[in-house]
């Protein structure tokens, strides 16, 4: 018989953290006028100078915090779990999930992208560059300590996330026409990651 805490159940707020950026994603989109999505950045929605941004701010925070917290129960569950490089590699994602949630939210850009001022230097230089650097070590330390303890599935997810996201970036060289669905691949990558490893915490409670 299989038996699962509350905690374990909580883990699957990475699911619902997931319905949220979508939302605010889809909703933002519907009620931007002449907002383009498969030009612009889903960051677009939520900039300080964005028709849209209360709605899409007020969405995007819902799942920053979900988000956040199902990666920390994560950590909290994955103590167990033998190979250290799986357990680093989770450590470090939840740490790129607190430092996306508050830093985005404490430095957003202006449509305009980055004008030189403090707040677009944070957004650009220092929040952006540790979110990417996280998000590469630990879904390499993820998918290495997941295919050792040979949770395969997990493993597997971690390297198309990680591809996904690497797409995301090399294909900002591609037409303006399509910059938005390129990005899109890169910023759901992340997203949808945060869910899989909300299932992967819920399964943990197995005995």
């Amino acid at each position: 018989m299989k038996k699962r805490k509350l905690i374990n159940w909580l883990c699957l707020t990475g699911i619902i953290s997931l319905i949220f950026y979508i939302l605010h994603d889809v909703v933002g989109t519907l009620n931007y006028p002449g907002y383009n999505w498969t030009r612009q950045a889903v960051s677009d929605l939520t900039a300080t100078d964005s028709p849209v941004y209360g709605i899409a701010h007020s969405l995007s925070l819902v799942y920053g915090i979900l988000s956040c917290l199902c990666s920390l129960l994560v950590c909290i569950l994955v103590k167990k779990e033998e190979k250290k490089t799986l357990r680093l590699g989770v450590y470090l994602f939840t740490t790129m999930n607190f430092i996306s949630a508050i830093g985005y939210s404490l430095f957003p850009l202006s449509s305009k992208g980055y004008d030189g001022s403090f707040q677009s230097f944070m957004h650009v230089y220092v929040i952006t560059i540790a979110v990417v650097l996280l998000s590469i070590i630990s879904l390499i330390l993820i998918s290495v300590g997941a295919f050792k303890s040979k949770k395969k599935l997990l493993g597997t997810l971690s390297i198309v996330a990680l591809l996904l996201m690497f797409f995301g970036a090399v294909g900002s060289a591609l037409p303006k026409s399509v910059f938005g669905i390129v990005e899109r691949f890169s910023t759901y990558s992340a997203v949808v990651f945060t869910m899989v490893l909300g299932i992967y915490g819920f399964t943990l409670g197995d005995e």
